[in-house]
């Protein structure tokens, strides 16, 4: 792969990326979001409400020496079950009960990884691995389903080896 442009959308105009930090309950967990389309990351820069502005910040992602998951490369059951790792659907027993069996089934071990890369999830998808997982969606629909929104793609940075390959772009304007 060698060294990829990423953009990361923020509403603090200094990032400073460090391991260990970012949302347990995003997508694949903890660590630094970014994306090869800055047009998903000016979206991400500006995603709370109460904000104006934001920032795109460019960053160089060395991928030599680094194991990156794929989850394009896998069953798109594969990256339900990691969205389900990390983010609850929904409150009830039987959900929690359904999930983790899921889970149990099709999700696969990531902590092994530098980088996971993937689709980003938003909230319609939760409402159909909620479905789904009630069995009121056939596993032969589901991909059609998830893949009508346009996702676009993210890159996860989990591990500290991954952040020392990870560089900052000066703003080229």
């Amino acid at each position: 792969m060698g060294k990829i442009i990423l953009y990361h959308g923020s509403p603090n105009k200094e990032v400073t990326p460090k391991y260990g930090l970012g949302e347990a309950r995003h997508d694949y967990g903890k660590g630094f979001y970014l994306t090869e389309d800055i047009e998903l990351a000016k979206e991400w820069s500006v995603c709370r409400p109460d904000e104006s502005n934001g920032w795109v910040h460019k960053y160089e992602l060395d991928t030599d020496g680094l194991k990156i998951f794929d989850f394009q490369k896998e069953s798109i059951l594969c990256w339900l079950a990691e969205l389900m790792k990390h983010r609850a659907a929904a409150d009830s027993k039987r959900y929690r009960m359904l999930a983790q069996k899921f889970i149990e089934k099709y999700g696969v071990e990531t902590a092994e990884y530098d980088v996971i890369k993937g689709w980003r999830a938003n909230a319609s998808y939760f409402y159909i691995a909620k479905s789904f997982v009630r069995d009121e969606i056939d596993v032969e629909i589901l991909e059609e389903l998830l893949s009508l929104g346009g996702l676009g793609i993210q890159y996860c940075i989990k591990s500290e080896l991954a952040y020392t390959h990870l560089r900052e772009l000066e703003d080229e304007s």
